[in-house]
């Protein structure tokens, strides 16, 4: 199914906490969903934890209706049976018994990503977004624009596995 889903919300994308120094802009990043800004991060700078650790991260997933998590960090989180479909799924990856990157792909609607989001910081944590197909690093509104014009576009329809079971 391809058709156009205006609330759901696609995506590819590595999470972490944002450093303390400011980011300065990168050069911007265009692509068939739009053009987007992005923010130039060298790479030994994302080396701060999430706020959550890694077992407080995984308890906060576990507590998700349908989410289901492994002991090893990956999880997968599914729509009911009456939503439209939808299906998110993650790994997180810890360092120094911290909670450093959290893979995610797929779709969902947008309070659902929040949800999502509160397992890993409070709302106000300050998230960086790597886009992970472009390579690139963006701020929280850029993330969440972006992944709304893949939605729109029905790009979530191709990230989720067909379905098997019949719902």
């Amino acid at each position: 199914m391809t058709a156009s889903r205006p609330e759901m919300l696609a995506f590819e994308a590595a999470l972490q906490a944002r450093p303390a120094a400011a980011l300065p802009p990168g050069p911007p990043l265009a692509d068939r969903w739009g053009e987007w800004p992005t923010l130039a991060v060298v790479p030994g700078e994302l080396i701060e934890p999430l706020p959550a650790g890694f077992d407080e991260a995984l308890d906060h997933l576990s507590r998700l209706p349908r989410c289901y998590a492994e002991p090893d960090g990956s999880f997968v989180w599914t729509s009911g049976r009456q939503e439209p479909p939808w299906q998110v799924d993650g790994n997180l990856f810890e360092r120094n018994g911290g909670l450093l990157l959290v893979d995610l792909k797929g779709s969902c609607p947008a309070a659902e990503l929040d949800q999502l989001l509160a397992c890993f910081g409070p709302p106000e944590t300050p998230f960086v977004f790597q886009l992970v197909r472009s390579a690139v690093f963006v701020d929280a509104a850029v993330f969440r624009q972006h992944a709304l014009a893949r939605g729109q576009a029905g790009d979530g329809d191709r990230l989720r596995p067909p379905e098997t079971c019949g719902w």
